[in-house]
């Protein structure tokens, strides 16, 4: 795992070694062990390595082919190497190294573009090709790596983190505030927005293209398609379980292979859980175990984890979180690069930093919920798409009433989600979308705006571009759209960057054996009535567990990686947070009207509604704002 950047002239000048060198440093972090940078004519590229195969100086970064008119820059592991190069081989190409960056660049060479296809793993990688004056770039399937890019008159420039193409003093520093207003809805900035100007994400399952006259053509090359289901004979449970597991362990014994030492998260759920059983199997030593959990009970999984380590007899390790936060969150805004709202992002960086201190890779469960419905808005969707038989008048007289109770701290759980499902039957898809998976409402973020921000998001719908993801879904029913719409929004620019960016803050490499995407297409050909069967959740995964896990794993609640931000802001950070979001100059950026958001904040504070993950987004907005839009930007992380 590594980090990328580059530049290429559009000018006919040289890229600056100074500038190739600046934008390596801000990147050490995803690569300690090594670095280098290349530059030759229009181009430049720069690399810093963490060794996970091939761990000789072989491996090192920048690339090139045997003559030298290609090289790469790559970031990520591509598990089918090993079969790729013994093909490459065959076809007459000389390897120097037994790295998987090798294999890319002389498949390129048989492939073009086209490469991309053949490759199984996670990577991020650019290519220049010298003859022809073409930069390839591409990201994997579902977005595990990242690529950011900036286009000017002069110059193309890329890296695994904004914070590298931000080196470039012509690189402008300038809010998008459309971007940030979609980022208030969502609590991340969605792709191909980041949230500065001019600064592009790179969509997961796309290749960039940037030809000799400086245009750019993105296209995609890959993308999930859930309209060819197994035959009826095969999804007979007791034909279809040995199907499953037999891809499971082939996904986890695929992303096991590793030149260092190599563990797992655990958090006692059962995607983490359904990992460690398989990597338990496929080992012949017991499995390195990682778990974290908070002082506030509610919020710990401890105990749910070390059921399932007792079960496997793993080595394990966990850890109790007691953050120091008013060091800790500027140093999350600085990592993440642009405004990041989950608040999860929290534990996983200490679960990363600790975790890291035992070994080099870690697999987690991450595409757990997206490929078997783990989440409650799937639920939530098919039941009302059922209710949108009944008159809308009924849900209209039902909200009316529920309005009477507010919607106070303590029962938040009970009336809040019955209004979020009623305003879903009454609402688009997408707007139902926002209501179960969003972070602040159309009305909830107008009423907080002052009048230049409401300017600048008018026109800015974030419903629509859900709406148009639900519209373009290959899905058989809602809840299947409603999986697809999440593999396309919220796990590639939510979960998936929160664990990028904590596990490479601490130069830890972690990987998804649930995102491999051999066995996420076979689980699409699985019917979502399978999946989401009654009430059941996760359930053919679930069938699949019950031979390994404990019935308290099976059974339990789901609970996601949890954190007590509404206490937080209630009583330890309340003074803090009111310091950051009321200091004259953020109050100057025009985004929020003092007197609403006094209301908005002391409401929460006061425990008349609960708004805790809201105020921390505003939270992480500002100080966004203090570190890379006013000056004097750091260079390394406070």
């Amino acid at each position: 795992m590594c980090g990328i950047c580059g530049q290429i002239r559009l000018d006919n000048g040289q890229v600056q070694e100074q500038l190739l060198e600046a934008m390596c440093k801000v990147l050490h972090h995803r690569g300690p062990d090594d670095g280098a940078v290349w530059r030759k004519g229009p181009a430049g590229l720069g690399h810093r390595r963490l060794s996970i195969i091939d761990l000789s100086p072989d491996g090192r970064q920048p690339m090139c082919n045997e003559d030298e008119s290609l090289w790469i820059s790559y970031n990520g592991e591509v598990y089918n190497f090993p079969e790729l190069r013994t093909e490459l081989i065959a076809k007459g190409h000389v390897f120097r190294s037994k790295s998987d960056t090798e294999t890319i660049i002389h498949l390129y060479e048989e492939e073009g573009a086209d490469c991309v296809k053949r490759l199984r793993g996670m990577f991020a990688f650019a290519i220049w090709d010298m003859n022809k004056g073409l930069l390839t770039a591409a990201r994997d399937r579902f977005g595990q790596k990242p690529f950011y890019w900036h286009k000017s008159a002069v110059a193309f420039t890329f890296a695994s983190e904004i914070k590298a193409i931000v080196q470039d003093p012509a690189v402008p520093r300038a809010p998008d505030r459309a971007a940030i207003h979609h980022y208030l809805s969502l609590a991340y900035v969605p792709s191909p927005f980041t949230a500065f100007q001019g600064i592009n994400k790179l969509p997961p399952g796309h290749v960039l293209e940037l030809d000799a006259t400086g245009h750019v053509q993105v296209h995609r090359y890959w993308d999930m398609d859930f309209s060819h289901k197994l035959a009826p004979e095969k999804c007979r449970e007791q034909d279809l379980l040995p199907m499953l597991e037999e891809q499971l362990l082939d996904a986890v014994r695929t992303h096991m292979v590793s030149d260092v030492p190599l563990g797992a998260f655990l958090s006692g759920g059962i995607d983490s859980s359904a990992v460690v059983a398989m990597m338990a199997r496929a080992s012949d030593r017991p499995v390195r175990t990682f778990s974290i959990g908070f002082e506030e009970e509610s919020f710990n999984e401890l105990n749910f984890a070390r059921m399932v380590s007792e079960r496997f007899g793993t080595d394990h390790t966990e850890f109790t979180v007691r953050p120091d936060m008013i060091d800790v969150l500027p140093r999350l805004a600085w990592l993440y690069g642009e405004p990041y709202a989950d608040a999860s992002a929290l534990p996983t960086y200490y679960l990363a930093k600790m975790t890291r201190e035992h070994v080099t890779v870690t697999l987690n469960g991450d595409g757990g919920d997206e490929n078997f419905a783990g989440y409650q808005r799937y639920l939530a969707n098919r039941l009302a798409t059922s209710a949108r038989r009944a008159p809308a008048a009924l849900f209209k007289s039902l909200l009316r009433f529920l309005d009477m109770f507010g919607e106070s701290a303590q029962n938040k759980n009970r009336v809040v989600q019955i209004k979020r499902f009623c305003r879903g039957v009454l609402e688009r898809p997408g707007q139902g979308y926002l209501l179960w998976a969003g972070l602040m409402g159309e009305a909830d973020k107008l009423a907080l705006y002052g009048d230049a921000m409401a300017h600048s998001a008018a026109g800015a719908d974030s419903a629509a571009m859900i709406d148009d993801l639900f519209a373009r879904s290959t899905g058989a029913d809602i809840v299947e759209r409603t999986m697809d719409v999440d593999m396309h929004s919220y796990l590639p620019d939510d979960l998936l960057v929160k664990v990028d960016v904590a596990t490479m803050a601490h130069s830890l490499e972690s990987r998804p054996p649930l995102l491999d995407h051999v066995f996420a297409e076979f689980v699409a050909h699985i019917p979502p009535a399978l999946k989401l069967k009654g009430f059941s959740s996760k359930y053919i995964l679930k069938q699949l567990m019950v031979p390994h896990l404990p019935q308290e794993i099976l059974n339990r609640e789901k609970m996601g990686f949890g954190v007590p931000v509404g206490l937080w802001f209630r009583t330890s950070l309340k003074d803090y947070a009111r310091e950051i979001l009321f200091d004259a100059k953020a109050l100057e950026r025009g985004y929020f009207d003092k007197a609403a958001l006094e209301t908005y904040f002391n409401g929460h504070v006061q425990g008349r509604f609960e708004r805790g993950q809201q105020i921390w987004a505003l939270v992480m907005l500002e100080l966004w704002h203090r570190l890379y839009i006013d000056p004097p930007h750091p260079v390394h992380m406070p």
